[in-house]
């Protein structure tokens, strides 16, 4: 869930403060004219790039490659020409991606002069998907995606499986090697990619077996049916992971409903077509008070939902208070269910197909088709309707779910006001605990979470005030996995912290008002800090997600140890590093060793050059490669549900190295 970043770039609030923009009187002009205007040709506009095709250059970028090629194959999916998709991680991180589909066209392409394979490799927004008849509905809104994977690739082969014959072009860098060549007979069908990503473009070429499982799962939950296997051949035993489900999205909702103790015998099911849009829906609440919802255009995960979403929001909040309405409980609840409510506890799985789908940033994040809203609150409202008379126990007990949430709402907010009377969480009040920084730039400011008084003093002795908060938090925060907001809100340490980070909670959340774009939690290494730190991460994970999805979230690295010879002090962040320590000492010579177990034991000096200078420190940025797992893991570590932890403690014990952190 984390990946170390060593020794972060200079701060930049700490250095050129002085740095000014040249007067414009002094500005030396030069003639503007068609010279100086660079035309790319081909692909070389991805080269030069890359960040605007697929988003970086980094893991997420790397991964994002494969995601593109696999697209193809499931469009042919989507499309009724394909039940079968491979994909391979080879020896030195090479992929490839076969499918059983129809096979890229072969045939010299008219326009072009060249076979249709190479115009759909090096040509952007060449393709199936922009006239009519060869998709009806695709992912791969803009085209461009295994023409960009051929740009950023060091080489990428193509073979495909078409009309009693073997077909097979290579390219490097984006550019064919030579036209398209029959290599002879076969009974197959389909088209094989295979690449190795350009290690002049990308930061890693390391794929994370995981990362690629948990996309290839989503694909085959929503392609009912479909065969998709995943490999590892990069080890002498390989890994493979063969996904398949006959029941489509029902069985993704019973997969993340397993341990959340379901108040439904089964999850709420429909699908529909209308105006050419199809709308697909399976959800389930559960008792427990965080939501988990996944949404999906055309296959593709919309993390930031859309309009769909918006629609569906709709469409349940008016479904529920009209139920509400109609078992005469509206006198135990005078107040309208809010969206908030009705969604405590819900396991939805949102999928959509249509025809031309509008997605905000070439990585399709969120979608935006103005028409699909309405469609889908539409459908969602008559088939919510529809369960709710033909099931009537299960939805007294969907209602009673969402007006417990609504009382605890109200209770909620009566402690909020309260906590604002003494301006805890909003107002120019913050937390007296808190040591502020001078800088008013949140993009430059770090707010540091400690773990204790003790520590608390030597950070605030130790720190660049310039751009360092300071926000001791005393013991351990509520578990807010199993406890009502509520009380989550009547906890001193979660209001103070709240308050400090000033981005609110809940409905009111809003991540443009974070007064800081690094939060850094910075715990003892024993027992008692992991669990701390355990704590933050949950209450981070459930109300303020976005923090971690935008890369602000960081957790400290602190040494374990200090080793003294003469006047040479040397930190050592692990054991092994210790050892290697003492090796390096020539043996007559003495030294001594300190374990730190608390950041207390620190003076603000050493503090300062271990763990909180920018130059030095290292820090682990948190970041959630798969929901699904993360959403499970607190689920089973947090919840209220022992056997599932008994059993995940009982698997798992037998790895722990290191129990004293």
């Amino acid at each position: 869930m984390a990946k170390t970043e060593q020794k972060p770039e200079k701060n930049t609030s700490k250095t050129n403060k002085d740095a000014a923009a040249p007067e414009m009187a002094g500005l030396v002009t030069e003639e503007y004219n068609a010279s100086k205007i660079t035309v790319l040709e081909g692909l070389e506009a991805v080269r030069k790039r890359p960040g605007m095709y697929i988003g970086s250059t980094d893991l997420p970028g790397l991964h994002h490659m494969v995601y593109e090629v696999v697209d193809n194959c499931i469009d042919e999916a989507m499309a009724g020409h394909c039940d079968t998709i491979e994909v391979e991680i080879q020896k030195g991180n090479i992929i490839s991606v076969s499918d059983n589909g129809r096979g890229i066209p072969v045939d010299i392409h008219p326009k072009v002069g060249v076979s249709t394979v190479e115009v759909v490799l090096t040509k952007l927004h060449a393709g199936g998907k922009f006239g009519e008849g060869a998709y009806k509905v695709s992912g791969g809104l803009h085209g461009v995606g295994v023409s960009v994977v051929n740009a950023l690739s060091e080489w990428l082969a193509v073979d495909v499986f078409l009309g009693g014959k073997e077909h097979h072009i290579e390219f490097t860098r984006g550019k064919a090697k030579a036209p398209l060549k029959a290599k002879g007979a076969t009974k197959k069908r389909g088209t094989t990619v295979t690449f190795l990503a350009d290690s002049q473009i990308f930061d890693s070429l390391e794929y994370r077996y995981d990362t690629l499982a948990s996309r290839l799962r989503e694909l085959a939950f929503l392609n009912k049916g479909i065969k998709i296997t995943l490999r590892d051949s990069r080890e002498k035993t390989a890994k493979e992971n063969v996904y398949q489900y006959k029941g489509g999205i029902v069985e993704f909702v019973r997969m993340l409903t397993e341990k959340r103790n379901p108040i439904q015998k089964k999850p709420i099911y429909a699908i529909q077509q209308k105006d050419g849009i199809q709308v697909e829906i399976a959800l389930e609440y559960c008792d427990t008070y965080s939501e988990q919802i996944f949404t999906f255009a055309n296959a593709i995960h919309t993390r930031e939902g859309g309009t769909h979403l918006e629609g569906f929001r709709t469409a349940l909040t008016r479904a529920i208070n009209e139920y509400k309405k109609k078992l005469g409980y509206d006198k135990k609840v005078e107040e309208p269910l809010t969206g908030d409510d009705v969604r405590e506890g819900l396991t939805l799985v949102l999928s959509i197909l249509i025809p031309n789908p509008q997605f905000e940033g070439q990585t399709k994040m969120k979608l935006g088709n103005g028409e699909v809203k309405g469609i889908v609150t539409s459908v969602v409202y008559e088939k919510l309707c529809e369960f709710f008379d033909e099931n009537p126990a299960e939805a007294k007990r969907i209602i009673e779910k969402c007006m417990q949430a609504a009382l605890a709402r109200i209770a909620a907010r009566k402690a909020k006001e309260l906590v604002r009377r003494k301006s805890a969480l909003e107002g120019a009040g913050l937390p007296g605990k808190l040591a502020d920084c001078s800088t008013r730039e949140p993009k430059d400011a770090e707010l540091f979470i400690v773990e204790g008084d003790s520590a608390g003093g030597s950070a605030k002795q130790g720190r660049n005030r310039h751009f360092q908060a300071i926000l001791p938090l005393k013991g351990k925060i509520t578990n807010v996995e199993k406890t009502k907001l509520d009380k989550i809100l009547g906890d001193g340490e979660v209001a103070a912290l709240i308050s400090a980070i000033g981005c609110g909670i809940g409905a009111e959340f809003n991540l443009e008002k974070a007064r800081y774009h690094k939060i850094v939690i910075m715990t003892d290494a024993d027992v008692d800090g992991a669990h701390i730190q355990t704590l933050l991460l949950t209450f981070f994970f459930r109300h303020m997600p976005l923090m971690i999805d935008n890369g602000y979230l960081y957790i400290a690295r602190p040494p374990l140890y200090l080793v003294t010879q003469g006047k040479e002090k040397l930190y050592a962040y692990s054991d092994a590093e210790k050892d290697k320590i003492i090796k390096g000492f020539k043996s007559e010579s003495k030294y001594t060793i300190q374990r730190y177990k608390g950041l207390g034991e620190m003076n603000p000096e050493q503090l300062w050059e271990t763990t909180m200078d920018p130059e030095h420190r290292v820090l682990m940025q948190v970041t959630v490669d798969d929901a699904v797992i993360a959403d499970e893991t607190f689920v089973i570590l947090m919840g209220d549900v022992v056997e599932p932890r008994r059993k995940f403690i009982e698997e798992n014990a037998k790895k722990v190295e290191e129990l004293d952190l």
